[in-house]
């Protein structure tokens, strides 16, 4: 069996969404001939821990941890003090609201002295080791992905010091990911950035992003062939392929990260408004959030007179997450109020189809996820202050809710299981490694 080592900053017992790609696909390359060496720092920073996802590893993984030496924790604990919201600290770090001048200062330092990011200086000690490491544990083919970008970084020096082939996946964009533009950068960092993203692009052997208008715009960029391969679901986290049990709340669900850039007060409004004239609906009516969700979110409902309608169980186990997105009348999905997230296409998503219940999404309609989920018939997108269509696809999905008609299944979404997505990189494993 070939042998893959992977370069990744999140694995479990971290949770959230950037650690479930690799975890599943370290799952499911043994099947395709290929065993996955996991190399991830020892004392990450964790927003989330979720020791589920260790469940879904293959026994005999080889997991190589080191230590890293990163600002987070120390910035973290100076913020608290300075009486920053935990909010503020974990939930929008990096965006486009009214910060303090300690945040302002903390921006600026950290974009432009922790290049690409914080965790850098994990770069030379990793490369150090894994060249040692590999000499005795050889392999066929070296993965990094990212962000963070130093990841990257990792690989591109491990590959040019031991000839190995190297693919650079891409969780995100580099440059044109939306918080870039927040961190106060000098032109000069600015302009290392785009040096360093073009380096990576250019030497490596094969670019991986998960969006097709992110591949668009890497493929601009470079010579070296770039892939689609999105994000996904895994069909055992489904197995009777059906929704949950029917039940008589109208459940708006959302699951994940829920930022205040992202905060779709037009949609609280609506509901609002439906309250006040639909008893029924009103008694009936439960919005659900899991995961790490921003005070000003919470604020923006009970304000619309909701918080009797409010469920907020703050972060789960991805187990429990899935659950709640099968058990949800609809599931919505409002993307940061950043233009550069027209190219998004969140990881929850995927999981969003693969509940079968209709999927509200809140942003560009000329976006990438306006395009799968057009697609796949599963949902739509709409604009954030289109308040008149949100108010009818609400009361569309009240009135097949109420007859027992609200789903999607039988949407034709096999493309997107974690089996066929592994099966495709490990075709990629291939020809990378033929061409070398």
């Amino acid at each position: 069996m070939k042998r893959v080592l992977i370069i990744s900053y999140y694995w479990p017992p971290t949770g959230g969404s950037g650690v479930q790609r690799w975890v599943k696909f370290a799952k499911y390359l043994p099947s395709e001939g290929w065993q996955p060496v996991i190399y991830t720092p020892e004392n990450p920073e964790q927003l989330a821990v979720d020791h589920s996802l260790e469940k879904e590893l293959p026994e005999d993984l080889e997991v190589i941890k080191t230590h890293i030496t990163e600002p987070y924790e120390l910035y973290k604990k100076f913020l608290r003090r300075s009486g920053h919201s935990k909010e503020a600290v974990e939930v929008n770090p990096v965006n486009a609201q009214d910060k303090s001048f300690v945040q302002k200062a903390a921006m600026w330092v950290r974009g432009n002295l922790f290049r690409p990011d914080p965790r850098c200086l994990w770069i030379n000690p990793s490369v150090r080791y894994l060249k040692k490491y590999l000499k005795d544990h050889p392999v066929d083919l070296i993965v990094s992905t990212g962000p963070p970008q130093s990841m990257h970084m990792i690989g591109r020096k491990l590959a040019a010091q031991t000839g190995l082939p190297w693919i650079a996946d891409f969780r995100d964009p580099w440059t044109k990911i939306f918080y870039f533009k927040h961190l106060s950068m000098t032109k000069a960092t600015e302009k290392w950035h785009m040096k360093m993203e073009k380096k990576v692009l250019d030497e490596a052997d094969a670019v991986v992003a998960v969006s097709p208008l992110v591949r668009k715009d890497f493929q601009e960029m470079t010579q070296t062939p770039v892939e689609l391969i999105t994000n996904g679901f895994d069909e055992c986290d489904f197995p009777d392929k059906r929704p949950g049990m029917a039940s008589s709340d109208f459940i708006i669900t959302h699951t994940g990260l829920f930022a205040a850039d992202g905060n779709p007060t037009v949609l609280w409004d609506v509901l609002s408004e439906k309250c006040s004239k639909d008893s029924e609906f009103s008694r009936d009516l439960k919005i659900k959030l899991i995961g790490k969700t921003d005070d000003q979110i919470i604020s923006a409902v009970e304000d619309c007179g909701l918080k009797k309608n409010l469920v907020n169980m703050g972060y789960q186990p991805h187990a429990v997450a899935i659950d709640e997105q099968r058990n949800a009348s609809v599931l919505i999905l409002p993307l940061r109020k950043e233009p550069e997230y027209k190219a998004v296409l969140p990881g929850k998503l995927f999981e969003y189809m693969a509940s079968g219940r209709p999927i509200l999404g809140i942003g560009q309609r000329d976006g990438a996820m306006s395009m799968i989920l057009g697609q796949t018939k599963t949902g739509k997108v709409l604009d954030w202050n289109d308040r008149k269509e949100m108010a009818g696809y609400i009361d569309e999905c009240w009135e097949k809710h109420k007859t027992g008609a609200l789903t999607t299944e039988g949407a034709d979404i096999s493309r997107f299981t974690r089996r066929n997505l592994t099966r495709q990189m490990a075709e990629l494993f291939e020809k990378v490694t033929k061409k070398q």
